[in-house]
C-alpha cells in the first residue's frame, strides 16, 4: 500500500537547493539571458626573469611560458569567440594531450526560477570539467592558501562550487569564466576537455546559514547589557567535531574564519557556506618527538596592521609571521638567550609593535618540563626586531587585548589561584606601566581560569572565564555572563560589520550576533 502524502511542499534536505538552473539547456541559458562563448588557448614562450633574493620576480632574464588568451577579466571582449549552444558544452573540445580552454557566460538573476523567488537568495555556480577547472567570477579568482576545490581545481571531475553572491536580487549580473585543463598534465593524456555539468543553485536566505541554534543562557548583571546583547540574541553552533579549538581570527577579505586546533597541529578555515578546510598543516611543530606533546600546534592567530598572518607556535616555541610570498619570518623565539616557553596569544598595536603572552602550557610537562629555559611566564613586546619583557609576575598570562584607544593593555591570567585580568597603562613609546588587577574572578565557580580576551568599540571586555564569557565594562563593572554548552577559550569579531562574536570552545565553534562591533585586526 502506498503511503499517503502529507499536504504542503516537501521538506528540503539540508544540501538540496530551493531551485536549480541548468546552464547546459536552452531553457536554462535563456532564463539567465546568457550565451556560452568558447576559445581554445595557446601555450606561448615568453621573456621573463628568474626569482630574485627577495623571492619576487626580480632576478636575471630568462624564458618561460604563458597561456593565451587571458580571458579571466570581467571586461574581456569575447564577442569574436565561437558561440556555443548549451548542449555543445558537452562536446570534446580543445586540441587534446596538453591543452587548455575557456568557457565564458554572463548570467542575469531572473525574477522567478520556477515558483521560487530568488530575491535575497544565495546563488552557487557549480561546474564539473573533465578533467580540471578554475572558476573566475566577475574577474576575480580568490587565491587562498590551503584551499581545496572552490575556485581552483580540486581533482579529476571534482564539482567546483563557487558562491556567486549572497542576498542577490533579480536583474543582478555575474560574469563567469571557466578555465578548463586536460589532465593529468604530467601524463599528457590522449583525450580532450568537456563540461559534464554547469548549474546555478539557489538557496533561500533562511537556508543559507549553516549554523544551528544552540542553548545559551545570558545572565544580565546590569541594564547596560541590553545595549550590547539583545534579549533576542541567539547562539549558533557553526562547526563541531574537534578536540580543542583556539586562536580564532576573521579574514575580512575572504569572509572566513581561521582557527587553531593545538592538539591536532592544524589551522582550519571555516567558510560561511559551512565548509571546513585545512588551512595550514603542522601549524606549530614538526619535530620527531611530536608524540610527547598534548598541544604541539598553533594557538593565537592575528593579522599585522599590513595584513600578514601572525601565529603563536606551541611546539616550535616561537611567534612567526607569514610573508607575502609564503615564506615565514620568526618574530620572537628567545629572550636573553633563553628559549621561550610556548607563545599563547598575541595582539598588534597600530604602530606595528607585537605584544604576546608566553606561559608554558604548550610544553609536554608544562611548568615541570625539563626543556623549559625561561624561569618565568612572560608578557612581551616585539618592535623593530627587539623583544622586551613587560611583566613576569603572572603565573599563566594568556589572553591579551588593547582598549580601542590603545591607552590600556589587558592580560588575562590562567591560574586557578588567581583568575584575574590585569590592566596596564600604555606609554607613548609602547612600554607599559602601572599594572594593576582590573577584574578578579578567582572565587567564581567553574573549572576554567581566564583564557581569550576581546574588546568592543565602546571599550567593553569579553573574557573567556569560569562559567562562560564575562562581559565587563571599561570601568570594571560586570555587565553579564554568556553561558554556552561548552567552555569558551577564545574569541574573534567577524562578519562584514564586525558585530558577530565567533567563539572557539572545546569541540565546537559558536557564533552570536551582538548590537555592537568589535575591535579586530
Amino acid at each position: 500500500m502506498q503511503a499517503a502524502r502529507l499536504p504542503g511542499p516537501p521538506e528540503l534536505l539540508p544540501n538540496l537547493p530551493n531551485a536549480v538552473i541548468d546552464l547546459q539547456t536552452e531553457a536554462g541559458v535563456a532564463l539567465v539571458k546568457g550565451q556560452w562563448r568558447y576559445s581554445d588557448t595557446q601555450v606561448t614562450e615568453i621573456d621573463f626573469v628568474a626569482v630574485g633574493p627577495d623571492l619576487a620576480p626580480s632576478g636575471a632574464p630568462n624564458r618561460t611560458y604563458d597561456i593565451l588568451p587571458h580571458a579571466e577579466g570581467v571586461d574581456f571582449d569575447d564577442s569574436v569567440w565561437a558561440a556555443l549552444l548549451p548542449a555543445d558544452t558537452e562536446k570534446r573540445l580543445s586540441t587534446g594531450r596538453v591543452c587548455f580552454n575557456w568557457y565564458r557566460i554572463n548570467v542575469t538573476i531572473p525574477a522567478k526560477v520556477g515558483d521560487f523567488d530568488p530575491a535575497g537568495a544565495t546563488v552557487v555556480f557549480e561546474v564539473v570539467i573533465d578533467d580540471y577547472a578554475e572558476v573566475w567570477v566577475n574577474g576575480k579568482l580568490p587565491l587562498a592558501l590551503g584551499q581545496t576545490g572552490g575556485q581552483v581545481a580540486g581533482g579529476f571531475n571534482t564539482p567546483n562550487r563557487v558562491i556567486l553572491g549572497e542576498n542577490v536580487q533579480p536583474g543582478q549580473q555575474f560574469q563567469i569564466a571557466v578555465f578548463g585543463v586536460n589532465g593529468p598534465i604530467s601524463a599528457s593524456p590522449r583525450n580532450y576537455i568537456w563540461m559534464r555539468t554547469a548549474t546555478l543553485d539557489f538557496y533561500a536566505a533562511d537556508r543559507a546559514s549553516v549554523g544551528r541554534e544552540a542553548s545559551v543562557k545570558i545572565n544580565r548583571s546590569a541594564p547596560k547589557l541590553d545595549v550590547l546583547v539583545s534579549p533576542q540574541a541567539k547562539l549558533e553552533q557553526i562547526a563541531e567535531g574537534f578536540v580543542f579549538t583556539e586562536g580564532p581570527v576573521w579574514v575580512q577579505k575572504e569572509g572566513a574564519l581561521l582557527f587553531s586546533s593545538p592538539n591536532t597541529n592544524t589551522i582550519y578555515r571555516w567558510r560561511p557556506e559551512g565548509k571546513i578546510e585545512v588551512f595550514r598543516a603542522k601549524s606549530g611543530y614538526s619535530g620527531t618527538n611530536i608524540g610527547e606533546y598534548t598541544q604541539p600546534g598553533s594557538n593565537g592567530l592575528t593579522f599585522s596592521p599590513d595584513g600578514l598572518l601572525t601565529i603563536c607556535q606551541h611546539g616550535n616555541r616561537r611567534v612567526i609571521r607569514v610573508n607575502p610570498h609564503g615564506d615565514i619570518a620568526v618574530l620572537a623565539d628567545t629572550y636573553q638567550g633563553m628559549r621561550l616557553n610556548s607563545p599563547n596569544d598575541l595582539v598588534y598595536k597600530s604602530d606595528g609593535a607585537l605584544y604576546f603572552t608566553d606561559p608554558p602550557f604548550g610544553l609536554p610537562r608544562m611548568f615541570d618540563d625539563p626543556r623549559k629555559e625561561t624561569p618565568f611566564s612572560g608578557v612581551y613586546r616585539v618592535k623593530d626586531g627587539a623583544i622586551t619583557l613587560l611583566d613576569d609576575t603572572l603565573n599563566g598570562p594568556n589572553g591579551i587585548a588593547f582598549s580601542p584607544d590603545e591607552k590600556y593593555l589587558y592580560v588575562g591570567n590562567w591560574d586557578m589561584a588567581a583568575k584575574v585580568v590585569k590592566r596596564y597603562d600604555v606609554q607613548e613609546d609602547g612600554s607599559v606601566t602601572n599594572g594593576k588587577i582590573f577584574f578578579d574572578m578567582t572565587n567564581a565557580p567553574g573549572a576554567d581560569a581566564i583564557d581569550g580576551i576581546k574588546v568592543d568599540q565602546a571599550g567593553n571586555l569579553y573574557v573567556c572565564g569560569p562559567g562562560g564569557i564575562w562581559i565587563i565594562s571599561a570601568e570594571g563593572e560586570q555587565l553579564g555572563l554568556i553561558e554556552l554548552p561548552e567552555d569558551p577559550h577564545n574569541l574573534a569579531w567577524g562578519d562584514a560589520d564586525g558585530q558577530a562574536l565567533y567563539i572557539t570552545a572545546l569541540t565546537s565553534i559558536y557564533r552570536i550576533r551582538l548590537n555592537i562591533a568589535g575591535v579586530h585586526p
